[in-house]
């Protein structure tokens, strides 16, 4: 039976060729798409999740109340694991954490620039770092410790083997001990760094971090298996203020591997993320499928009337409807699998250029999971595919049939218009949603940040530059095609270490009022190489004598002060009295995510390690390479490793330009499906009309007559779908803008456009089977039957 079943199906196929291409491009194409978008949402899903004890590691957050709102953080108190481990019996370990940085290590002649951070000595007993030598009990308990990557190993030494008790210098000197190497952290970690040193260390340097006022670095918790966590935040709420730290602060715990899909808080509560993104593939890899399944469901309703009389007798010679069920879906069920193979074909060939956009390493690695997750999604889609067609075409009567009574029912029409109109409705969706993704990222790219990003390059200052900084800012402005240049704290645009405060006090302030206010260390002639405007009074100017004691605010700062008149006012801060000498306009020091906050500029020359130039256009080249080679003067062996601020200010929106440029594809493809389903129905109803085409030109009809006859109905179809689609792309488009401080405005045109063109697509696909069939001679027409 099976092997007659499947001769049924090869016939089948032959038969219907057209039908058997389209379906199988369809499906396929729908499969691949959907397998891409698979592997992408699991490893999404998979980033911080491998960790052995996942379930019981915490990240204490910071709840921060500022004037009008609360702020959420992940900068806490140096103190605050330890002293967690020692007064909390829920907690099993605890390691504080540096932000991840750039040090440089020289080990004889070698010197290598590379990324690292300062943690607790049970950090390895937290995260699962394996670790290749060492005891992760003791390897960070020595002060001069370190432990370092297999690679970062490779690259030193040339081998990762006996290297315990080797030392190498860091930083000004500084002499640490290997005590530990460690696997290279996977690509699945949202923490990436190739050395690790004790914390202890770091309060022998920085001992900032013992003040419980600052909130500096991250705290990590492994918590006993049988904490209630709600109870526990309660606990820890109020700690920092126990603490004499700041009294607007309030802790609580978040699972660590939440940290990169939930990763956003809006006035204090978890407010999506990343996750955002997975939803919305995993809904776009959905509606691809099902647009597929559509397109199989059709064309196989239509051709129903074709392969009626093969079901009529099967029926009289005995055959029930379960067996001619189980025929029909085991033939959806093979086009199914043939289409899988075809899919995992396509998917090894893009994956490269996949991966590329994504900026991953997927693979299909056809491990037990990945192919019973495959598996089920075929057999899903084959099912959902085949089941509208076996059961219509198994209900028909085999009297009726030969009568030759049998007619379309008014049901199985609106089934198959109300597809067609799904189909273009979905594809109209995501057209809009790719123009209002692509113009919001032009927005952004384009934006004026209040500040000139073009043509500034910036670096660390290293090894001699950092002991005489005022001497080579002299020289670097002597440079031909240097306009001008400055040092500054943080580089504002490349989300790493920045400064706050909430000590702001101001005349006519409320005393229950606290003012998160960020800072930035600068030096003279920053704010003029930025370009940022000042609004009121001054920038910061040697003609004046000493600065020290003065300030700089931005007008969000002096707004949300409600100060009149801030110039040559005297306000509080850091423990110290300035006076207010200019107000800047408001300029974005952080992504457009975010509103402009309140800032303030100090001037601190010898607090500031970041060198920023300003180049004059079309000087680049040779600015840059004597900028490289007066830096070698002062570094021999240090090459010059600088970026661009509009590339660092790009790079700040390298996950919605990913998802802009897979939408385009996805989207594309979600069309072209669609299309490839109404030719296939276009076809099959013109051939089905032939001898009425052959009649009606026979009767005198018109060519452009015929064309629009045929065309209509599916004219009629896709502007239902247009109507249906754009309230609702409308609402999508609004709903994504929202994640934005700063967004486009929904132009009326986006929409009828995106209307106009599918309506374009539909119709060029139609009018193609449909001229095809008017230019038909009548003569051929009269004799298809």
């Amino acid at each position: 039976m099976l092997r007659h079943n499947l001769l049924l199906i090869y016939r089948n196929f032959r038969r219907f060729k057209s039908t058997f291409f389209i379906n199988l491009i369809g499906l396929s194409t729908g499969l691949a798409c959907a397998l891409l978008i698979f592997l992408w949402v699991k490893d999404e899903l998979s980033v911080d999740r491998f960790h052995e004890k996942d379930a019981q590691l915490f990240q204490v957050m910071e709840n921060l109340k500022s004037v009008g709102k609360i702020n959420t953080t992940e900068s806490t108190p140096g103190l605050l694991a330890e002293s967690l481990l020692e007064e909390m019996p829920e907690v099993e370990y605890a390691s504080p954490a540096s932000w991840v940085d750039e040090y440089r290590i020289s080990i004889n002649d070698k010197s290598i620039k590379t990324t690292g951070q300062y943690v607790g000595k049970d950090y390895f007993n937290i995260f699962s770092y394996d670790l290749i030598y060492g005891d992760k009990d003791q390897v960070l308990t020595d002060k001069n410790a370190i432990a370092i990557s297999e690679s970062l190993a490779t690259r030193l030494f040339s081998t990762k083997e006996d290297l315990i008790g080797k030392v190498i210098a860091f930083e000004k000197e500084k002499q640490f001990m290997i005590t530990g190497v460690f696997k290279d952290v996977p690509d699945n970690s949202s923490t990436k760094f190739d050395f690790l040193l004790s914390y202890e260390e770091y309060k022998d340097t920085s001992p900032w971090v013992l003040d419980w006022r600052n909130n500096a670095h991250a705290t990590y918790l492994i918590l006993k298996r049988d904490t209630d966590i709600k109870e526990f935040n309660q606990k820890i709420a109020d700690f920092v203020v126990r603490k004499g730290g700041e009294e607007h602060v309030t802790l609580f715990t978040k699972p660590y591997s939440d940290h990169y899909l939930y990763g956003k808080y809006e006035n204090g509560i978890q407010a999506g993320g990343r996750v955002e993104y997975v939803k919305i593939f995993s809904v776009i890899a959905l509606f691809i499928l099902i647009i597929a399944c559509i397109n199989f469901m059709n064309l196989s309703t239509a051709k129903a009337s074709q392969r009626i009389k093969e079901v009529a007798i099967k029926k009289v010679v005995g055959a029930d409807r379960k067996t001619l069920i189980m025929q029909y879906m085991g033939e959806s069920m093979l086009m199914g699998f043939l289409s899988l193979f075809v899919a995992v074909m396509i998917v090894q060939l893009f994956s490269p250029e996949f991966n590329e956009i994504t900026g991953k390493q997927l693979e299909l690695s056809f491990d037990k999971n990945l192919i019973l997750s495959f598996l089920g999604i075929t057999l899903f889609t084959g099912f959902i595919a085949g089941s509208y067609p076996a059961l219509y075409l198994s209900g028909f009567g085999p009297v009726t049939i030969l009568k030759g009574k049998l007619a379309s029912s008014g049901s199985e029409l609106l089934v198959r218009k109300g597809l067609v109109v799904f189909q273009f409705a979905v594809s109209l969706i995501l057209i809009v949603s790719i123009l209002v993704i692509y113009r919001q990222i032009q927005f952004v790219q384009t934006q004026h940040l209040g500040y000139d990003k073009d043509n500034i390059l910036y670096f660390e200052m290293e090894g001699k530059v950092e002991l005489n900084p005022e001497t080579f800012l002299t020289e670097v402005k002597n440079i031909s095609g240097i306009v001008n240049a400055s040092s500054i704290g943080h580089s504002l645009v490349d989300g790493g270490y920045r400064s706050s405060t909430s000590t702001l006090q101001w005349e006519g302030k409320i005393p229950e009022d606290i003012l998160e206010t960020e800072y930035v260390r600068v030096n003279y002639e920053m704010i003029e190489t930025l370009g940022i405007v000042i609004k009121e009074g001054r920038s910061y100017s040697p003609d004046f004598g000493s600065e020290d004691t003065k300030i700089i605010f931005n007008e969000a700062a002096i707004e949300t002060m409600n100060m009149k008149d801030p110039i040559g006012k005297t306000v509080n801060v850091l423990g110290n009295d300035r006076q207010i000498i200019g107000v800047t306009k408001n300029f974005h020091f952080q992504s457009l995510y975010e509103e402009v906050k309140p800032l303030f500029f100090i001037l601190r020359p010898e607090q500031t390690w970041i060198v920023m130039a300003k180049i004059a256009a079309g000087k680049g080249r040779e600015a840059i390479k004597e900028l490289g080679e007066l830096y070698q003067s002062y570094n021999l062996g240090y090459p010059l490793e600088y970026k661009f601020m509009d590339e660092a200010y790009q790079d700040q929106y390298v996950a919605e330009q990913r998802i802009s440029v897979l939408s385009r594809y996805f989207a594309g493809l979600a069309i072209l499906i669609s299309c490839l389903g109404l030719l296939g129905l276009a076809a099959f109803m013109a051939e089905k009309r032939t001898k009425e085409i052959g009649i009606r030109k026979t009767l005198g009809a018109s060519e452009a007559g015929i064309v629009r006859l045929l065309s209509g109905e599916f004219f009629q179809l896709v502007l239902i779908a247009i109507v249906v689609a754009l309230p609702l792309s409308f609402y999508f488009a609004k709903n994504w803008l929202n994640g934005f401080a700063y967004k486009i405005d929904l132009e009326w045109w986006y929409f009828i456009g995106a209307g106009l063109m599918t309506m374009l697509i539909a119709l060029l696909t139609v009018s193609f089977q449909s001229v095809k069939a008017a230019l038909m001679n009548p003569v051929e027409s009269l004799r298809s039957e």
